[in-house]
């Protein structure tokens, strides 16, 4: 359980890790928001524009996505779409 404290710490990094990854989904025509962290370490991420229809998002969920988070935030057990 993540206190008030380290998900404040945890979502600043994350922010930062989207905003690297940006460019790249922005390149396809797609983007990316944090929505929330609760505290059980799960992120919750909005797609936009076309990552949000796209049939390779859960792929770029997992192997972009979450894994750039986690590099950033150990303490960050799973990411998911909220408009998947």
């Amino acid at each position: 359980m993540l206190s008030a404290r380290e998900i404040k710490l945890a979502e600043k990094r994350i922010r930062e890790a989207l905003e690297d990854l940006r460019p790249f989904l922005n390149a396809d025509g797609g983007d990316i928001t944090l929505d929330a962290l609760d505290p059980e370490g799960i992120v919750h991420v909005r797609l936009h524009g076309a990552c949000s229809g796209c049939a390779m998002s859960p792929m770029t969920m997992k192997a972009g996505v979450e894994e750039a988070i986690k590099r950033v935030a150990p303490a960050v057990v799973s990411v998911e779409a909220v408009n998947a």
